[in-house]
C-alpha cells in the first residue's frame, strides 16, 4: 500500500498513510518514509494500542475490537481534516477491512478497495463467497475460467482444508461483503501476468490491476527517491552485512532463504531445510526470525561456516537484485512471489497457508518461474527433495527455462509501469476520476 501511495503521489495527490497505533511503534520507519516522500503516516487504533494482535484474546475477538476502534478511529480522522487545507477525498482501503467502506459511505467520499493478493486468489473467493463455487469442493480438478484446472492442494489453504481457522476464512470472503458500493477495485498486479483471469473476473465485478508495488528505482525509475519499502517490522540491521557476504560470491551462485513475517515451520521441517541446504552444496543466505533460531539443529550452524549466512534481517529487494542471487527457497508468499517475478530470480516454493498454494500453482505452471517442492505422507518436505529442487533451479534444464522465463515477465512488469502501459494508463484512470469528484464537490 505505501508503495501504491507513492506511485500516485508522483501523479500529484496527496496521501495519507494510516497504519495502527502499535504498528507504528514498533515498526522501523526509514527517515524517507516521513520527510522525502509526499506521504504522510497518520494512526488508527485497533483497539490493542500498547500489545497489538498477541493482546488480544484470538483472531475473532481482534477482528471485532478493530472493526469498533478503527471505525471510530478513522471517522476522527476525516472529520478533523475536513476544517483543513486538505480534507480527505477518497479512501483506499485493504478488503479484509471492509468495514472501512462504511466509514467512506458515511462522509460520503470516494472508496477504494485495494487488493493485495494476486486476482486469481481475489477470483476463487468471490465465486466462494457469491455462491458460484461451492464448498466443500468434492470433484477435482476443479475448473475455474481463465485458471488452469486446478487440484485442492493448489486452492488457498482456507478452500482445501475445510474449517481451518473459521475468523481468517470469514474475514477473507467477507472482503466481497460490501465490494459492490466501491467506486474502485484496485488489484496488486499487472495485466499480462494474470490476463485471463483478470478477464475473467472483470465481468462480475470491474477491476484495475496497479501493480506490481515495487519499488519504481528497480523497474521504470519514474519515481523519485523510491528505491526501498520504507517500513520494516523488525529490527533494522546493518544491510551491507548481507550484500557484502553476497557481493563475495560468484554470479548466480547463491540461493537466498526467507518465509516472511509469519511463517513457522516445525522443528521437524526446520531441521530438514537445514540439512537439505546444506546437503545441496550451495551457498546460501537464509534469513531465520529470532522465534525461529531455537529449532536450528544443534551442530548445524558450526558445519556451515564455509557456505551459509544466516541472518534474522535482509534488505530482500537488495539481496533479490544482487548478481549473485540464483534462486529464491520462498514460502511464496505475494510480496515475496512478485518482487522474485520482477527481480528476474527463479523460485523454489514451499507454501505453507492463505494464498500461498494458489501461488506457488501459479510459479511452477503458469509463470514457469519455479518450482513446487513435494510434501511426503507426514506433511514434512524432506531434505532430499529440497536438496534436489534447489539443484533442478539452480543447475538443471528446467532452471535455466525459469530463467528465461523470469526475463520474460520481468520486461512484462516494466512495460506495465512505464508510461502507456497498462498499469500506468490504470492509475492515470484512477487519478483522473479522482480529481474530477473532487472538483464537482466545490461546484
Amino acid at each position: 500500500m505505501l508503495q501504491f501511495s507513492k506511485r500516485l503521489a508522483s501523479k500529484g495527490l496527496k496521501l495519507t498513510f494510516a497504519i495502527t497505533r502499535f504498528i507504528s511503534k514498533s515498526f522501523n520507519v526509514v527517515p524517507e518514509c516521513s520527510g522525502g516522500s509526499a506521504v504522510e503516516i497518520e494512526t488508527i487504533s485497533d483497539g490493542y494500542d500498547e500489545g497489538g494482535f498477541a493482546e488480544a484474546e484470538g483472531i475473532h475477538a481482534y477482528l471485532k475490537r478493530m472493526e469498533a476502534c478503527g471505525s471510530k478511529t478513522l471517522t476522527e480522522i476525516i472529520t478533523k481534516r475536513r476544517s483543513s487545507s486538505n480534507p480527505i477525498d477518497c479512501i483506499l482501503y485493504d478488503p479484509f477491512l471492509y468495514w472501512a467502506l462504511d466509514v467512506v459511505n458515511k462522509f460520503g467520499l470516494v472508496g477504494a478497495a485495494f487488493f493485495t493478493q494476486p486476482c486469481a486468489v481475489n477470483y476463487v473467493y468471490y465465486l466462494v463467497h457469491h455462491g458460484l463455487l461451492k464448498l466443500p469442493i468434492v470433484e477435482t480438478p476443479v475448473s475455474i475460467p481463465g485458471l488452469p484446472l486446478l487440484e485442492l492442494k493448489d486452492m488457498p489453504s482456507f478452500i482445501y482444508v475445510p474449517g481451518q481457522y473459521p475468523a481468517y476464512f470469514d474475514m477473507v470472503l467477507n472482503q466481497f461483503s460490501n465490494t459492490d458500493k466501491a467506486h474502485f477495485v484496485l488489484v496488486n498486479t499487472f495485466y499480462n501476468l494474470e490476463r485471463e483471469v483478470v478477464d475473467s473476473m472483470s465481468k462480475f465485478c470491474p477491476l484495475l490491476t496497479i501493480g506490481p508495488t515495487v519499488p519504481s528505482f528497480y523497474l521504470d525509475n519514474r519515481v523519485q527517491n523510491d528505491k526501498d519499502n520504507d517500513l520494516n517490522l523488525y529490527e533494522l540491521l546493518d544491510p551491507s552485512i548481507c550484500t557484502n557476504w553476497l557481493n563475495t560470491k560468484p554470479e548466480r551462485s547463491v540461493v537466498y532463504v526467507s518465509f516472511g513475517s509469519m511463517a513457522c515451520l516445525s522443528n521437524e521441517q526446520m531441521e530438514e531445510l537445514a540439512w537439505g541446504l546444506k546437503q545441496s552444496n550451495f551457498y546460501f543466505l537464509w534469513v531465520v526470525r529470532a522465534s525461529e533460531e531455537p529449532k536450528l539443529p544443534k551442530q548445524f550452524i558450526g558445519e556451515i561456516v564455509d557456505k551459509g549466512l544466516l541472518v534474522k534481517w535482509s534488505p530482500q529487494l537488495e539481496v533479490l537484485s544482487n548478481k549473485a542471487l540464483g534462486c529464491f527457497f520462498s514460502h511464496g508468499g505475494w510480496n515475496s512471489s512478485i518482487e522474485a517475478l520482477c527481480l528476474e530470480v527463479p523460485m523454489v516454493v514451499m507454501p505453507q497457508w492463505t494464498d500461498q498454494p494458489m501461488n506457488a500453482k501459479c510459479v511452477e505452471d503458469i509463470w514457469k518461474v519455479g518450482i513446487r517442492v513435494r510434501v511426503d505422507e507426514d506433511g514434512i518436505v524432506r531434505r532430499e527433495e529440497i536438496e534436489n529442487c534447489i539443484r533442478e533451479v539452480m543447475e538443471g534444464e528446467k532452471g535455466r527455462e525459469m530463467r528465461k522465463n523470469s526475463k520474460k515477465w520481468r520486461e512484462l512488469a516494466i512495460k506495465a509501469v512505464s508510461e502507456g502501459g497498462t498499469t500506468d494508463k490504470n492509475i492515470d484512470e484512477f487519478v483522473s476520476k479522482l480529481t474530477n469528484f473532487k472538483q464537482q464537490l466545490l461546484i
